[in-house]
């Protein structure tokens, strides 16, 4: 992993966006004892309204905590997909929910799809689309640790879902290796 690594979520209100956020940044800081600065940005609305994520991962301080190029885009809409791929460079990852985000053909960043919405919904709960998809991000991009990752969305969720968001981790984290994007 890059000594700094710099992390975009974005998508709608009630998706889960800036929880997904804080379990990054929560896993870097608390459980690998690295520095992190995780930022939010929101509309007015309360939910549907545009919403943002964005967490700096780093092996020093981070001294200035606003992404402007991200080394990993995570769009979980398309207004979010619109508005932040213009930012992205041509080595940027960028991690999609397939059913809710259809990509420009020309666009920069290397793509990659998963159907986080389906695979919440096979689980049973639409709701746990955002912890399917940081399975998925950390088997993809390898800047945390999985039992990182875990510890914090055990500690950012109610008790009684943890069960349910190991699940959808799993789910996440599972399809990310069939598609060989965890290698």
């Amino acid at each position: 992993m890059a000594d700094k690594y710099e992390i975009r979520l974005c998508g709608y209100g009630g998706q889960g966006i800036i929880l997904a956020g804080f379990i990054i940044g929560q896993a870097a800081t608390v459980y690998e004892h690295r520095h992190a600065v995780f930022t939010q940005d929101y509309g007015p609305e309360a939910r549907g309204g545009a919403c943002r994520a964005d967490v700096i991962i780093s092996g020093d301080p981070v001294l200035y905590p606003y992404v402007d190029t991200p080394a990993v885009l995570v769009a979980m809409s398309q207004e979010a997909y619109g508005k932040y791929i213009p930012r992205v460079r041509k080595d940027t990852l960028v991690i999609y929910d397939e059913d809710l985000v259809k990509p420009d053909l020309d666009a920069k960043g290397r793509m990659l799809s998963m159907p986080a919405r389906k695979i919440a919904l096979a689980i049973g709960r639409i709701a746990v689309a955002n912890v399917v998809m940081l399975g998925f991000f950390t088997a993809a991009t390898k800047a945390l640790s999985t039992d990182a990752v875990k510890q914090s969305i055990l500690t950012a969720v109610p008790k009684a879902t943890g069960k349910l968001n190991m699940s959808a981790f799993e789910e996440g984290y599972a399809a990310a290796m069939k598609l060989g994007a965890g290698r």
